[in-house]
């Protein structure tokens, strides 16, 4: 099993989101950094340095890894985008191009002497390390589930709303379940990027069936660009994922689907087709 090191301490938590799978998926593969390095084009020295939080990782490794590995590039990427823009919160923005390993370079020979584990190292030192680690995932989590009830809460509380506007003006007859959400495009643009009036969000993640306005504010802007998210009711549903896909092809984006802080971008600052 292998040995990682702690992860420095300034490293931005995002950023610990992408370099805890990439390690796994390294565990997985059973390749060593030099295996590694002639299957993904980068050295083994670059490999090192970002399996150890060092160096941020360019996309092209991280979507090699991700395919070695078995696992699915798309939310490696999304992941990827995320820490780029925290990267430099904590650490000097360092990529490498792709290059092959030197003939004769050992695997394991460290970039620096503080960086490479003697076997004289206490082992209370990767318990730490270990125990460290686990409670960053588990307040990470945690944050994460609490952010996740409250934007649902927020969301179904705006449906509480429209809807109980909505059946206001329609027969008495016609119960709330079968009120459509239907919301209000109105388009504006400032300092170049468009706006619906429903959110000014650039940079949430979302994802099929997620709820809620900034949903709804990506359909607008979806139709806009010409490609068509069905009804404009905040509801993340096969349509809007096609359009959402459509989008990213005409744009060079990663195709999965997700609206992740590039699409936002591509979304608002798109000439319409």
């Amino acid at each position: 099993m292998s040995r990682w090191k702690e992860l420095p301490a300034e490293l931005h938590p995002h950023v610990r989101q992408l370099i805890v799978p990439l390690r796994k998926l390294k565990d997985r593969s059973e390749l060593s950094t030099r295996q590694l390095a002639a299957r993904t084009g980068y050295s083994a020295r670059s490999w090192q340095r970002y399996l150890n939080g060092r160096s941020l990782p360019p996309r092209e490794a991280v979507e090699a890894v991700a395919r070695i590995g078995g696992d699915d590039p798309a939310r490696l990427l999304v992941l990827h985008e995320i820490a780029a823009e925290r990267w430099a919160e904590g650490r000097v923005v360092t990529t490498d191009a792709p290059e092959s390993a030197p003939e004769g370079t050992p695997e394991s020979a460290p970039v620096t002497p503080h960086d490479a584990p003697t076997e004289q190292q206490p082992y209370g030192r990767y318990l730490r390390a270990a125990v460290t680690a686990g409670a960053v995932a588990l307040v990470l989590s945690v944050s994460a589930a609490l952010l996740l009830a409250v934007r649902l809460a927020d969301a179904r509380t705006q449906l509480a709303h429209d809807r109980a506007d909505t059946v206001a003006a329609t027969p008495a007859v016609v119960s709330e379940s079968m009120v459509p959400v239907i919301y209000t495009c109105r388009l504006e643009q400032r300092d170049g990027r468009w706006y619906a009036g429903l959110s000014r969000t650039t940079n949430t993640i979302l994802a099929y069936t997620h709820i809620g306005l900034e949903v709804a504010e990506a359909q607008c802007l979806l139709r806009r660009a010409g490609f068509s998210p069905g009804d404009i009711d905040g509801v993340f549903g096969p349509k809007t994922h096609r359009a959402v896909k459509r989008v990213q092809t005409r744009d060079g984006l990663v195709v999965d689907g997700v609206i992740g802080p590039r699409t936002w971008k591509a979304l608002r600052e798109a000439a319409p087709k």
